[in-house]
């Protein structure tokens, strides 16, 4: 913990929560922050419609849809039921990626149907490394790609393109129909 000496002074739990996260940023914060750079600034951390709206009326280049792993608000809803909210506020004014639960072929192709860009896979890259290194990043890379292959196969997809909405059913369509 040599790079968090303040955490040896107060514990873990309380620096992560009092120097880590900054209730102070605003959205004048961000808009500051574009300035500064040509790239896209992609933000990281919306949850719904009126959040993913905020975030590109104050320019968001891209937004990822996550609950950072559950960590900060137990209660937060899983990224993948929060995604089809986000896309469709969005409307095609950013590129919406998705982060948090992907650990199969099968969650990428649900995360694209869903209206994600791309999906973000740093769990699964970190399981691999801790495992073999860089063979086994690899190997775990390939995995996601063998299962999304097949995945859409079985789902008439030729492309990436092709996959729909559609592919999609929220278990709540069956609880409804009972």
């Amino acid at each position: 913990m040599g790079n968090f000496p303040a955490a040896l002074e107060r514990g873990a739990r309380e620096y992560t929560v009092t120097e880590l996260l900054d209730d102070s940023v605003t959205w004048e914060d961000f808009r500051w922050l574009k300035k500064f750079t040509k790239l896209p600034v992609i933000i990281k951390g919306i949850l719904t419609d009126v959040d993913a709206n905020t975030a590109v009326e104050n320019g968001a280049d891209g937004i990822v849809v996550s609950n950072h792993g559950g960590r900060q608000l137990d209660g937060a809803p899983a990224s993948i039921d929060a995604l089809p909210e986000v896309v469709k506020a969005v409307r095609g004014r950013c590129e919406v990626y998705l982060d948090g639960g992907i650990r199969t072929g099968t969650d990428v192709i649900k995360a694209l149907a869903l209206g994600a860009k791309a999906v973000l896979i740093g769990r699964p890259v970190l399981y691999g490394l801790a495992f073999k290194g860089e063979e086994g990043v690899h190997q775990v890379l390939q995995i996601l790609k063998e299962e999304l292959s097949t995945a859409m196969a079985l789902t008439g997809c030729k492309s990436i393109e092709d996959i729909q909405r559609s592919l999609v059913v929220h278990r709540r369509y069956y609880l409804s129909n009972l």
